[in-house]
């Protein structure tokens, strides 16, 4: 007879300790802190700039419209901090997903012995909380960068092909 606390999935795949993971690395630790976040994403939008102008200067097109190669460079450097933000929201949202889940879907081995195991009510408790007071709180404050990133490639690139 198994014991009340036995628990088949490996240690690396336990919800919990994924999230405390996740909270711990150094990427993705970047949502815990609102201030960081934003200072993180600019400065890898202002390190990205140079190397996208280097690429756009190519162009013999852009080299003689320069405010257009300011536009189409700013515009195109949005999106090294868009997929940042993604990857940050994708890794988020499935941490959400396996805390509120009440089962545990996990591999012994490896990808083809994939097996499920129904959570302990504590653990569901626990995990919920974590859920709503941890991870949903980190899931809207990168909703905000994200929003603010869509718009600003959306109005660059519509200023550039209305005015430009």
């Amino acid at each position: 007879m198994e014991s009340a606390n036995y628990c088949p999935v490996p240690i690396n795949q336990i919800p919990l300790l994924e999230f405390y993971k996740l909270s711990k690395s150094w990427f993705f630790s970047w949502p815990l802190n609102s201030k960081l976040l934003y200072k993180k994403l600019i400065i890898s939008w202002i390190l990205i700039l140079p190397f996208n102008i280097f690429i756009c200067t190519g162009s013999f097109f852009l080299m003689n419209d320069i405010p257009r190669l300011i536009i189409i460079c700013l515009s195109i450097s949005l999106v090294f901090p868009l997929i940042l933000i993604s990857n940050q929201m994708i890794a988020w949202k499935y941490i959400l997903k396996r805390l509120v889940s009440e089962k545990i879907v996990y591999e012994r081995s490896g990808w083809y012995d994939g097996d499920i195991w129904e959570k302990p009510l504590n653990w569901r408790q626990r995990d919920l909380l974590i859920a709503q007071h941890e991870v949903k709180p980190i899931i809207q404050q990168l909703t905000n960068p994200l929003l603010i990133n869509l718009i600003l490639i959306f109005l660059s690139m519509t200023f550039l092909f209305l005015f430009l």
